[in-house]
């Protein structure tokens, strides 16, 4: 069983099941994959609300196609893998983009803890789809997993992933105006 948290991108497979350490592309793949009906889905849940049937069929499809396996997972876990897939049928996945260098409101999902973490992302998500932009799933996605752990550990690592986000967007602001 994976429950992955947060990897590398260039991860290597892992020797168990021939599962990849990093599933967010292989996971974005599957959904670019689905049918429309299935990525519409996964679109429409609502990652505060229980799952759907067909939320919870098309989530499930794409991650045993990512080689993922939830049959022993958590809620908690279900949740956040939710709101993975979520993100990624609305806005898409660009694993050379840089999500600090897209948007200011950005700022607001880095300094966003907890629930309003939870409710912000869609927002921005919608918002960057409806500007072309798709973001690095390598990036939110650990971020995902590491702010929804009570433990320190896990949010240690995820203000290590704020920072890194917020390096790259403070520096692309930095440079613009540099370059003015």
């Amino acid at each position: 069983m994976l429950e992955t948290d947060a990897v590398a991108p260039d991860s290597e497979a892992s020797t168990e099941a021939g599962v990849t350490r990093n599933p967010y592309g292989a996971l974005a793949a599957a959904i670019a994959r689905a049918s429309t009906g299935e990525r519409a889905a996964l679109a429409r849940l609502d990652p505060d609300q229980p799952l759907r049937p067909q939320a919870i069929a098309a989530l499930s499809r794409a991650l045993v196609d990512t080689h993922l396996e939830p049959e022993n997972w958590h809620p908690a876990t279900w949740r956040r893998w939710a709101l993975v897939a979520h993100g990624m049928a609305l806005a898409g996945h660009d694993s050379a983009a840089r999500l600090g260098a897209h948007e200011s409101r950005v700022t607001r999902l880095l300094t966003a803890r907890g629930d309003a973490f939870t409710q912000l992302l869609p927002r921005l998500l919608r918002l960057l789809a409806s500007r072309g932009v798709r973001p690095n799933w390598y990036e939110l996605g650990p971020l995902i997993h590491k702010e929804s752990k009570p433990d320190s550990d896990a949010q240690q690592e995820a203000e290590t992933i704020r920072l890194g986000i917020a390096k790259a967007y403070f520096l692309t602001i930095s440079k613009s105006e540099k370059s003015r």
